[in-house]
C-alpha cells in the first residue's frame, strides 16, 4: 500500500485532458441559441427530453448539455420534467410499439407552439433497430417531426446547432417550423 501511495505522488493522474481552449465557438452558440429564442417566444426554451426506447447513448450526449462544460442552463435554454412547460420535444430511440401512445400523449400535453426533434439515427428511421417486432420505426411514423439531428450519438455541439437551426426556420427537410 506504502508503494502505490508514493507512486501516485510522483506519476501524473490518469484522467482525460481539459477540453480545448476553443469553447468560445460553444458559448457563441448558445446565445445565438438563446436570443433567438427570445425574439421567437418572448423567453427561453425549454426542452422535454423523451426515450421512445432507445439505447441511451444520445441521452448521454444530451445530457452533457447540462454538465459543466457546456453548460447551457446559464443561456436560458433548460430541460423540463413536464411537457406542459415544454417548447421542444427532445425525442430520442425508435419508437417502441410500448412507447407510441405515451409518446402521442406527451405531444398533445405540450402546449403550442411546439416542436418535435428527433435526436439521432434510430429516431430518425429506427437505426439499428429498425425491422424488430417491437418498434414502430422512427419518430415521425407516431408524431410530425420538425427536425431530424443525425448521428450514432449525436455530439452535444450538433444539438446546439440543430435547436438553433430549428427556431431559425431553416431545416431543409421538414420547412419551416409550425406554429
Amino acid at each position: 500500500m506504502r508503494k502505490l501511495l508514493f507512486e501516485s505522488l510522483i506519476r501524473p493522474p490518469l484522467t482525460e485532458r481539459p477540453p480545448r481552449a476553443s469553447d468560445a465557438a460553444v458559448d457563441e452558440l448558445a446565445r445565438a441559441l438563446n436570443g433567438v429564442a427570445h425574439r421567437r417566444l418572448g423567453r427561453s426554451l425549454s426542452i422535454r427530453a423523451v426515450d421512445a426506447g432507445s439505447c441511451n447513448g444520445c441521452e448521454l450526449e444530451m445530457h452533457a448539455l447540462n454538465n459543466a462544460f457546456y453548460d447551457i442552463e446559464r443561456f436560458g435554454i433548460r430541460f423540463v420534467a413536464s411537457p406542459r412547460h415544454a417548447d421542444v420535444l427532445l425525442v430520442t430511440g425508435p419508437v417502441t410499439k410500448n412507447m407510441r401512445e405515451a409518446l402521442k400523449r406527451t405531444y398533445d400535453a405540450t402546449p403550442n407552439p411546439k416542436w418535435v426533434v428527433a435526436l439521432g439515427d434510430c429516431a430518425q428511421n429506427g437505426g439499428c433497430f429498425a425491422g424488430s417486432y417491437a418498434v414502430v420505426r422512427g419518430v415521425s411514423e407516431a408524431l410530425p417531426v420538425d427536425l431530424h439531428i443525425p448521428g450514432c450519438p449525436p455530439p452535444p455541439i450538433e444539438i446546439l446547432k440543430g435547436l438553433l437551426a430549428l427556431l431559425e426556420g431553416v431545416n431543409s427537410k421538414a420547412g419551416v417550423a409550425r406554429n
